[in-house]
């Protein structure tokens, strides 16, 4: 509806979301203004809904975020896996061997037993007590089974509960690695539409000019006409039109460039149409950039950094307990027999408890605890210097926006001056006072006025949204 009107109507321009006439109107124009105006057709908290809805748009789509909520979940089945290893674990192990040959076990059962019946036959006058031959068994077994459900559980094991806090720390990691993503999708979101809002505010500035610099041409060409103009004049007056006409097309091809990459960043097709609704200053984004304090704790880098140390930490205390001995505990339910036979003599249990500590390893675990200390050593110089580096980024954001800020109040009254100096300049000129060149050079002004004003609030706005991300302010939808 506002364009409407301002194609309507080409001496209105637009001043910070309100109106200026620079010509003359009538009474009933500026009351229809004056109303438009106060309705607030152009509201803030609409255009914040419209920007919340694409920023949860973009959350939503972007593949890059998909990817690590796949590697998130991975660290967490991960972690799942961790925790399983406290638990007893039963596995069935099944045997059966054909063996031929090898060693052999011999058994002089003969040597032993014959003497001895020898005697018994000689003393009874009988035959009941028979020669026996020695025996050779097979070492390996043939046509042998051997089944058995082993169940082990951990009884003293360091490694497994140093093991389960890396993975909790991983996951965590994780986790802020996609919330930071996040904060910076969010940043490039609102940069890429304030950026497809300024092209669409330039378009219109330059549609308003193309107006005026319209009008002065058919004024000059009528002027000619009458003998009371000169020929330079026209010449120059379209000019004008031509450089305002080619502004305003290179306005258009901005903001489909920008407003392709607002949907590059919703991961929607380029050509998708944006929503326009220009956002106004909120009150909050002066008081934050005023307030003095920069507070960068939810900064999530630091939060990953000090998630590091404390795997580094894990892992130092695991090298320091190589002493420390590895305790398990199995037991086995089993069944073994030769040719299939299933007696109750083929059923057995074994249970038992087996230990491992080291003795000598050449050092190599005091080395690996060395190493773990200067791990922590670093890992704590890094966060130090990552908090300083955090500090300045958002110390340094926070002055860009106080410095755009400003840059904006002072485009403000610079258009407003350019606003009352083309209204007396194109007044004067209507009655002869002032020169063409000077209308047109007011009217540069202004047009120049109404651009650095555009473009001083969105990079205010752009700044803002930095600071958000610097300063971690942006409150995520839950």
């Amino acid at each position: 509806m506002l364009i409407f009107f301002d194609r309507i109507m080409n001496n209105v321009h637009y001043l910070n979301n309100d109106y200026i006439i620079i010509n003359f109107m009538g009474k009933a124009q500026r009351i229809l203004i004056a109303a438009l105006g106060a309705l607030g057709l152009s509201q803030p908290l609409m255009a914040q809904q419209a920007l919340d809805r694409y920023i949860q748009l973009g959350l939503d789509n972007n593949l890059v975020i998909q990817t690590r909520q796949v590697s998130l979940e991975k660290s967490m089945l991960a972690l799942r896996e961790a925790r399983s290893y406290f638990l007893p674990s039963s596995y069935l192990d099944a045997q059966y061997t054909l063996a031929q040959g090898g060693r052999n076990i011999s058994i002089p059962v003969g040597d032993l037993l014959n003497p001895v019946y020898q005697t018994l036959n000689q003393l009874t006058g009988t035959e009941k007590f028979p020669q026996v031959a020695n025996v050779e068994e097979q070492l390996l077994p043939n046509n042998f089974y051997d089944l058995r459900i082993r169940t082990s559980v951990p009884v003293i094991n360091p490694s497994l509960k140093a093991n389960r806090h890396i993975k909790m720390q991983e996951v965590a990691i994780q986790e802020n690695e996609l919330q930071a993503y996040k904060r910076e999708l969010v940043k490039d979101i609102k940069t890429a539409y304030y950026q497809y809002l300024m092209a669409d505010r330039a378009i219109r500035i330059f549609e308003s000019a193309m107006g005026v610099v319209e009008q002065n041409l058919r004024l000059n060409q009528s002027l000619l006409a009458n003998g009371k103009s000169l020929p330079a004049y026209v010449s120059r007056a379209e000019a004008e039109v031509v450089s305002v006409r080619n502004q305003w097309q290179n306005a258009r091809n901005e903001k489909e460039k920008a407003r392709a990459y607002v949907n590059l960043l919703l991961n929607r097709e380029l050509s998708d149409s944006v929503e326009i609704e220009d956002p106004g200053l909120a009150s909050f984004m002066t008081d934050a950039i005023n307030q003095g304090y920069d507070s960068i704790e939810g900064r999530e880098e630091l939060k990953s950094l000090q998630l590091a140390r404390d795997i580094r930490g894990s892992q130092y205390k695991l090298n320091k307990s190589y002493q420390v001995p590895r305790v398990n505990a199995f037991l086995d339910l089993a069944a073994q027999d030769f040719n299939f036979k299933v007696k109750s003599s083929s059923f057995f249990y074994l249970g038992g408890v087996q230990m491992t500590m080291p003795i000598f390893a050449g050092n190599r675990n005091l080395y690996k605890i060395r190493e773990s200390e200067l791990d922590i050593r670093q890992s704590e110089i890094s966060a130090r210097q990552t908090r300083k580096e955090l500090e300045m980024a958002a110390f340094t954001a926070r002055s860009n926006a106080k410095n755009l800020y400003g840059n904006y109040l002072a485009s403000i009254k610079e258009e407003e001056a350019s606003t009352r100096y083309y209204t007396l300049i194109d007044r004067g000129y209507r009655v002869g006072v002032n020169s063409f060149i000077e209308i047109l050079d007011a009217r540069n002004q202004l047009t120049r006025s109404q651009l650095q004003t555009a473009l001083n609030k969105y990079r205010f706005l752009a700044a803002i949204a930095d600071y958000e991300r610097q300063t971690t302010s942006y409150a995520f939808n839950k």
